[in-house]
């Protein structure tokens, strides 16, 4: 499965639900994750994507263990900004997609190829366009 899904370096962006399997193990993201890492690919969340995920039965050690591992992008004025007008461009609405403007605009400022594993394709595509490819998890 991974293999039709990932290419040769470049960057795999988890969002809130591809940190979240990660977390619960779930077989198909931890074969991608593996995959991508054997091929070269930095594996990359946006900080906003850890507070997104964490709930209160997220085990701290497991989380922090997680993020040793990946690369966390944080989100400061410059791309705030960059975010909003990412945003503007599609005319969706900062109250609902606030942090997905994050992470769609930290996606697209990685090395390509950019792969994006998330749980809301169809707005995640109208976000990076086509120049970050999605794949559904």
């Amino acid at each position: 499965m991974a293999r039709r899904k990932l290419t040769a370096e470049g960057t795999l962006v988890l969002e809130c639900e591809g940190l979240s399997q990660l977390l619960n193990d779930s077989e198909p993201v931890v074969a991608l994750v593996a995959e991508g890492r054997r091929r070269g690919m930095d594996v990359v969340i946006s900080a906003l994507t850890i507070i997104e995920a964490a709930h209160r039965r997220t085990h701290p050690a497991r989380l922090a263990w997680l993020l040793s591992g990946l690369r966390v992008e944080p989100v400061g004025d410059e791309q705030a900004r960059a975010a909003a007008a990412v945003l503007a461009g599609t005319g969706l609405h900062g109250h609902t997609y606030a942090i997905d403007a994050a992470v769609a605009e930290m996606a697209l400022r990685q090395q390509k190829p950019v792969v994006l594993l998330t749980s809301d394709a169809d707005d995640m595509t109208k976000l990076c366009g086509g120049q970050v490819r999605i794949v559904a998890v």
